[in-house]
């Protein structure tokens, strides 16, 4: 889960970290009068995406009356960058904070080192929007300092970091604490990143976090109900939403294959084979091992209100799921929807018989693949057909 900048910025203060003042500004009169506070300010649209600098979402306002102009600007707008697409994002929310003097920009994040099971400082002197093309053109500049998951963060690891980015003396210091702050924040609210970028070395000699981004592991959010309330729904695909609140693993992709699979494993090689056959997967869907005929049907669902799909590629491997099962739910769905895009349906594993027997008599024009390859080449040759308007 993703939160916004305001948002992490907050959780940041909570644990001691060098954060800006601001405030959340929803109309221009609200810019304004946060801007009376501050004097010269920063304006900062608020939108799940990086990026936002270079697309004309953080402007700087010299008065309360510029950053009304700028706000009216900028609220309603639909905000594009590299990683939202051409359609954008919609931009409800804006963070006015002070504008800082700024004589060295840096990048810090924690996140996960999944080979080594632990955690992983990245560290670069070279902070700020061009920290994508740092990465791409001089890997050699950003550092990695790896932190052991069970005993924390230890002092000589943030003097790693500090030599890393060149700090020495009172900065050292604060770099250490800071970078204890996130750990501990990423550890305790289990994260997936905690990201400031940039963090700043202000003109009078101090480390302040300008800018700051948060993301959590969803599988531990039930330990977190106080994170839950930070969801925007509004910046989440509104079907990737839709099928969170059903327990389903859903990623929404551009193809025109719709596919439903139990297990991570089996849905990549899904998409994976569909294009081996000249297809493009329309998303990864996950049903999970233990997968009701409802949840069958919310899956559906999803599948069913993405207009760019022409056929449903239905792949089951019974283990503790039932195939069975699956075919109820599947004879349910296409019934109660009306299903009329081809539905190809591989069924293997517990119970396989008698789910191929259910689809069977069901009376149907579902059609029925003897294994993945042979699913894969006939959904793929029906989503062309439906492309061509057979």
């Amino acid at each position: 889960m993703k939160i916004h900048e305001y948002q992490a910025k907050e959780l940041l203060r909570a644990y001691g970290a060098p954060v800006p003042p601001g405030e959340v500004a929803a109309t221009a009169e609200q810019a304004a009068a946060a801007a009376e506070k501050y004097g010269r300010c920063v304006l900062k649209a608020q939108v799940h995406s990086g990026g936002r600098g270079k697309a004309g979402g953080v402007r700087l306002a010299e008065n309360a009356e510029k950053a009304r102009a700028l706000a009216g600007d900028m609220l309603g707008m639909r905000l594009a960058t590299n990683q939202t697409g051409p359609e954008g994002k919609l931009v409800r929310k804006l963070l006015v904070t002070p504008a800082v003097e700024v004589k060295k920009e840096f990048y810090l994040c924690v996140t996960g080192d999944h080979e080594n099971a632990a955690l992983v400082i990245i560290a670069s002197a070279d902070g700020g929007t061009e920290i994508e093309e740092t990465a791409r053109t001089h890997p050699e500049r950003i550092a990695r300092v790896r932190v052991s998951a069970s005993e924390g963060f230890k002092r000589y690891e943030g003097l790693q970091a500090a030599g890393v980015l060149g700090l020495s003396g009172e900065n050292e210091q604060e770099l250490i604490s800071l970078l204890a702050s996130m750990v501990r924040l990423y550890q305790e609210k289990d994260c997936s990143l905690v990201e400031i970028n940039p963090l700043a070395l202000t003109a009078d000699g101090h480390l302040m976090c300008l800018d700051a981004k948060v993301a959590f592991d969803d599988n531990a959010l039930f330990r977190h109900p106080e994170l839950k309330e930070m969801r925007d729904i509004d910046e989440e695909d509104p079907r990737e939403y839709l099928a969170s609140q059903h327990g389903l693993n859903f990623v929404s992709l551009s193809g025109t294959i719709g596919c439903l699979v139990n297990g991570a494993g089996l849905a990549m090689a899904t998409m994976d084979i569909i294009q081996h056959f000249g297809g493009e997967p329309a998303n990864f869907l996950d049903v999970g091992g233990g997968a009701s005929k409802e949840k069958v049907q919310a899956a559906f669902e999803l599948l069913l209100s993405d207009k760019n799909v022409r056929a449903i590629f239905v792949n089951i491997f019974g283990g503790i799921m039932k195939c069975d099962v699956i075919a109820e739910g599947v004879v349910a769905a296409a019934r109660e929807m009306g299903i009329t895009i081809p539905l190809i349906v591989r069924l293997e594993g517990t119970n396989a018989a008698l789910g191929k027997q259910i689809l069977a008599d069901s009376g149907l024009a579902i059609i029925p693949a003897e294994n993945m390859a042979d699913g894969a080449r006939k959904a793929v040759e029906a989503a062309r057909a439906g492309g061509d308007g057979a």
